[in-house]
């Protein structure tokens, strides 16, 4: 009876690891960022073209049910984890009952919202209401000219409005993230560090990737270590900070006696973060990409849209699982790994 016992545990044990999100280099995928829209109301020069830019068509957008399913099925194989990106996720209407539709699906624990937080001041507090827990704003200047060029959006003030009603709210920690462009806002990163010593703000510099600039994006990149430099020359040494699961892919050190904290992310000079990477990526139109970095996708729209059961679900889930790669070999890169615009994918 003991040993009967003993075998039926074993099995037991042996289906629920084989349920679990596990990829074929034995990372659990957890983590789920979601596009809802590939519209935006911004044109940042690194995510996509001035003009020329082709919308998805609205019917092939995910509809939010849709999405509710798959979280649902996935939910049960133990992502916990969601992020919402667009585009810019705040233009879609209904987006406050997304988040609470969201947070109602039993195992998500986290959901987080990356903006760019021209629309965050109207939506902040019932965000919050709805369950949201956390942002990530995008903001890469703090001059207003510098902004608008970079942004081509004059909307500097309505953005640093975003900011304080989400910190009024309570939508901690909050993070600005800061795409570093050499010769463009470089020279900004110790005022942005800065920031820190008085706000509990997570100031986080990302490295310039190459998006829709395949052939000049060097010319614009810079690497964090050269910043991280700068920021202890100027403001004095960078104490690491105890890494957290919900630091992702960002190292994250402080300013002795600041209240926040500041962080980077080496997209391209170390991938370090490839190994414990715990995401995939759902586009607005239905596709999982396993790799940030990859054209690699699975399609789920096509299955959604044709009564497919959720054991259809939980095998194109294998299929994301099995093609996932190691790592992201950015470091070899052709034209058909470039990334096309980056608001497509939902960063």
């Amino acid at each position: 009876m003991i040993e009967k016992a003993l075998q039926q545990a074993a099995v037991s044990e042996s289906e629920q690891e084989f349920a679990i999100l596990r990829d074929n280099f034995n990372r659990k995928i957890s983590y789920m960022r979601i596009s809802i829209t590939d519209r935006c109301n911004l044109r940042c020069t690194y995510c996509m073209p001035a003009w020329g830019f082709e919308w998805m068509d609205r019917n092939s957008l995910l509809t939010y049910d849709e999405i509710f399913r798959l979280v649902r099925v996935a939910a049960k194989r133990g992502l916990y984890k969601v992020r919402i990106t667009g585009g810019e996720p705040l233009v879609r209407d209904g987006v406050v009952d997304f988040v609470a539709g969201i947070n109602a699906i039993e195992g998500i624990r986290e959901i987080a919202l990356t903006t760019n937080a021209v629309l965050l001041k109207k939506y902040a507090q019932g965000l919050k209401d709805a369950g949201l827990q956390r942002v990530n704003i995008s903001l890469d200047s703090l001059d207003p000219k510098k902004f608008e060029e970079i942004t081509r959006g004059h909307v500097f003030w309505k953005v640093w409005e975003g900011i304080e009603e989400a910190e009024r709210v309570g939508l901690n920690p909050l993070k600005i993230n800061v795409v570093l462009q050499n010769g463009v806002n470089d020279m900004e990163a110790v005022d942005f560090a800065k920031m820190t010593i008085d706000k509990p703000y997570d100031i986080r510099f990302i490295e310039y990737m190459p998006v829709n600039d395949y052939e000049d994006w060097r010319s614009k990149y810079i690497p964090v270590a050269e910043i991280k430099e700068r920021i202890s020359r100027e403001l004095g040494e960078l104490l690491p900070v105890t890494e957290k699961e919900s630091d992702g892919p960002s190292k994250n050190y402080h300013l002795d006696g600041a209240k926040g904290v500041v962080g980077f992310i080496t997209a391209i000079s170390d991938n370090h973060f490839c190994e414990k990477c715990n995401r995939v990526r759902l586009t607005a139109d239905g596709k999982i990409r396993p790799c940030l970095f990859s054209a690699i996708e699975v399609d789920f729209l096509d299955a959604l849209r044709n009564n497919c059961s959720d054991e259809d679900l939980d095998l194109l889930f294998d299929q994301v699982l099995g093609i996932k790669p190691q790592a992201h070999d950015l470091d070899k890169f052709s034209e058909e790994k470039m990334l096309k615009a980056m608001v497509n994918i939902g960063g």
